[in-house]
């Protein structure tokens, strides 16, 4: 601390003995009640060279700057203007002292002098005792330049209005809190490059910046800012004095960027676009930043319009009323008379006798800058000294931290442009000129973009003369898939993809999810490389359908013959041929087969849980018996004339406890309670089978295979031991062979259902519930045919073989037979 403190003493020392020497009036100082400083460097030291000692800097002596000598005489119209007006600041004069401000880092005599009080500098007081005329300062004008001095200026909060930084390090207030500038940050400038990009589709870019604090800043926010966009950043490069600027080209060329952004000064730029000339660096678009892109020379180059197309962001060309006027009278009046004259440190410039003429036409970039920070200040201290309409409160102490709250409450229009600042000292509203350089070497104005306001952006393509012979120029590292496809990364990058087409039964949103194929729904389908899903078309087999109403009249039919054939049964109840037939189970299985056939009504119309629950359960549980009917009626048959000679006892047991019924009913149950549980724990439901046809949507009913497997098996045991019994039986009397009857009916049994099993594995369309109904009506039609219509024939056309003599005749016959 000690130190510090011996320095700053040092420093006041020496800047006491500047102040006393005589200063004739200049173009760099104006005597007034309060003073404005100015830091601008009208010269430019930018090459970094060693000192052994220390060394003062002389600016005067450094590269002359005229678009800063430009703005450098803003600064002075705008402080006479403020002083003419008779609605600001009545009766109070405001002055100026400002210096060139040359070098980022050496340019401390100035600064120091704008926080003396009376020459000196005396940190460890209290400041309030007495106070500076410097009430602000406008400048620096670089970014780096503004870091180095603004801690001198915010240790007692002198209001830094700057015109030209536009770092987004300064909006932090913890930092910085004393700085506010009147132009917009580099945040909204890069949101203007990025939206120009986006707009025509450039995505492979380069960013060249200066390597300082501005350029470093303009990257990181660029990087930033394109994370979540489809923008690529393959190359970036740090602009300095020894850059390799052919090595730059080819690595840009090497990766074929046709976008390059330049965020850079015009002293960094200049270099760099004479070089792209002398390469022959061609057909690229160059965006530049504000700093460079109403650049008077570069326009007019020999061979620019070779590098390609150049767009540019700067902040809008105001014509401010007067400069020019002020510019001709301010010149005529020096005639020269300074030109050599050595002033205060840094405050000499040798350009008095310029042309006013060439200083109108240099860049005007910061103009309306410099005119509204001025104003701004003006405005603050027409608030802090209570000012009317025609005097202000002489009694009032100012002091730039008063000046400084009076500051952040601004709010006026200046040339219909309203001057507000946000909480981080930054302008409320704004906006930039989208400028293309023409054929004719001028920024012409092509679109604007407008922060914190509804219309925010705009560019009128037709104005732009592309060097791609009128065709927007493209900058992709791959070229857009075609609709129905998705991106798959390769490499690093997002922008440099392949391409792949989408299987059926997906889709890809682009706008959305470019990098996957989205599953459509259940109840859509797609063909392969679509972009949208369809409806599938929803298919089942209504009632009302042709094939539908068939199949129900054929299901009637079937239940009238076995009505039909049990009034014939009745009427011959007591004849050897219903006898033969089982005589009273024939009811039971005619009964049982006409309640199996319910099952074939449920197959048609849109399924439900009792559809589905009807479509199966009626058939399962009656043909069960009807089965075990033919089990135990191939069993007696069997039994009588082969087991009863051989085992007597099993046949005299089976006619003492009625055999017969207890089976069938000991089957029943079982396949009764089978069912019950099955269907309790997971009933039949309505099934959509989405997989067989991309298009379409089949209603049809799912039958968990825990829950049917068991009735299944016992249905299959019981149609295993029935054909086992009827096939030991088909030797037996031709007219008296039930047995081979139910022997060939199961044989249809199981070839219907195999057929149908197969048709199942190869088709699963609409029809297949067709295909069920009719299988069940198959295995319910070879019983009525081949079992019970044989012996309706016998019946009715042959009443001779229904007699007891003929029955008892072939009995004999084969016994015989089988004796012999």
């Amino acid at each position: 601390m000690k130190h510090f403190l011996a320095s700053f003493w040092l420093l006041g020392t020496f800047l006491h003995v500047c102040t006393q020497r005589a200063i004739p009036a200049s173009e760099f100082q104006l005597e007034g009640d309060y003073l404005i400083g100015g830091l601008f460097d009208i010269h430019d030291d930018t090459g970094s060279v060693y000192h052994e000692r220390p060394e003062a800097i002389d600016c005067a002596t450094k590269p002359f700057t005229l678009s800063n000598y430009r703005r450098f005489q803003m600064i002075r119209f705008s402080v006479e203007q403020v002083n003419n007006a008779t609605d600001l600041l009545p009766n109070i004069s405001v002055g100026y002292d400002i210096f060139d401000h040359c070098s980022d880092t050496q340019n401390f005599p100035g600064v120091l002098k704008f926080i003396s009080a009376n020459g000196s500098i005396q940190p460890w007081s209290d400041r309030q005792s007495v106070p500076s005329k410097v009430i602000a300062v406008v400048g620096p004008f670089t970014s780096t330049q503004s870091l180095t001095v603004a801690p001198l200026f915010m240790v007692n909060l002198v209001p830094m209005v700057n015109y030209a930084t536009s770092s987004s390090v300064f909006s932090n207030k913890a930092k910085y809190p004393s700085f506010l500038r009147t132009l917009p940050s580099n945040s909204n400038m890069i949101d203007v490059i990025v939206r120009i990009l986006q707009k025509f589709n450039w995505r492979w870019v380069a960013f060249l910046n200066s390597d300082d604090d501005y350029g470093n800043d303009g990257l990181d926010l660029f990087a930033q800012k394109i994370k979540d966009t489809e923008i690529c950043l393959p190359y970036s490069k740090g602009l300095s004095d020894s850059t390799n600027y052919s090595q730059t080209f080819k690595q840009i060329e090497a990766q074929q960027i046709n976008v390059i952004i330049v965020f850079a000064p015009e002293n960094s730029v200049e270099p760099l676009i004479e070089s792209a000339v002398l390469l022959n660096v061609t057909n690229k678009v160059w965006i530049a930043g504000d700093a460079w892109a109403l650049n008077k020379k570069l326009p007019k180059m020999k061979g620019i319009k070779n590098i390609g197309t150049v767009l540019g962001v700067a902040e809008p060309v105001v014509t401010i009323p007067g400069f020019s006027e002020f510019l001709h009278s301010s010149k005529a009046q020096l005639h020269c008379k300074y030109a050599e004259q050595d002033k205060f440190c840094n405050q000499k410039c040798n350009c008095s006798c310029m042309n006013p003429e060439d200083i109108l036409a240099a860049d005007p970039s910061y103009s309306f800058a410099i005119y509204s920070a001025i104003y701004a200040i003006a405005h603050a201290l027409h608030n802090t000294l209570q000012c009317g309409a025609d005097k202000c409160n002489s009694n009032i102490t100012v002091y730039p931290y008063i000046v400084l709250a009076e500051l952040r409450k601004s709010n006026f229009t200046l040339v219909n442009n309203s001057i507000q600042f946000d909480d981080n000292g930054n302008l409320k509203q704004g906006s930039y000129s989208i400028v293309f350089w023409n054929n004719s070497g001028d920024a012409q104005e092509i679109g604007f973009y407008q922060f914190n306001s509804q219309v925010d952006f705009f560019i009128d393509d037709n104005k732009i003369e592309w060097h791609t012979n009128g065709e927007v120029p493209t900058s992709l590292c791959s070229p857009e898939c075609p609709a129905g496809y998705i991106k798959k990364q390769n490499g690093i990058y997002e922008c440099c993809f392949d391409c792949e087409i989408c299987p059926n039964g997906t889709y890809v949103n682009i706008t959305e999810t470019p990098y996957t194929c989205i599953k459509c729904k259940d109840i859509e389908w797609s063909e392969e490389g679509s972009t949208s899903c369809n409806l599938r078309a929803v298919e089942y087999i209504s009632v009302t359908d042709i094939v539908a109403i068939l199949v129900m009249v054929a299901a009637c039919v079937f239940v009238g013959m076995t009505l039909a054939m049990s009034v014939l049964f009745s009427v011959n109840y007591n004849t050897p041929v219903v006898r033969s037939a089982g005589g009273p189970m024939c009811f039971l299985i005619l009964g049982c087969l006409s309640l199996s056939s319910l099952s074939v009504f449920f197959h048609f119309g849109k399924p439900t849980v009792p559809l589905c629950t009807l479509r199966y359960l009626p058939f399962l549980l009656f043909y069960t018996i009807c089965l075990a009917c033919f089990v135990v009626r191939s069993f007696q048959i069997v039994c009588i004339f082969k087991i009863a000679a051989k085992i007597p006892k099993l046949h005299s047991w089976w006619i003492k406890y009625n055999g017969q019924w207890l089976v069938i009913a000991v089957a029943f149950v079982i396949q009764a309670i089978f069912l019950v549980i099955g269907y309790s724990c997971k009933p039949p439901s309505p099934y959509n089978e989405t997989s067989w046809y991309p298009d379409k949507i089949i209603l049809s009913c799912d039958i968990s295979l825990k829950a049917s497997t068991a009735s299944v098996v016992l249905l299959s045991s019981i149609c295993a031991l029935c054909f086992i019994f009827s096939y030991m039986g088909k030797n037996l009397p031709k007219n008296y062979n039930e047995a081979k009857a139910i022997t060939f009916c199961l044989l249809l049994l199981i070839l219907t259902w195999i057929i149908f099993a197969t048709e199942c594995m190869l088709y699963r369309g609409k029809y297949i519930q067709l295909l069920s109904a009719l299988a069940v009506l198959s295995s319910l039609y070879s019983f009525l045919f081949w079992y019970f219509l044989p012996k309706c024939y016998i019946i009715l056309v042959q009443p001779h073989k229904n007699t007891q003599q003929y029955f008892q005749g072939l009995i004999q016959n084969y016994t015989k037979t089988i004796s012999q």
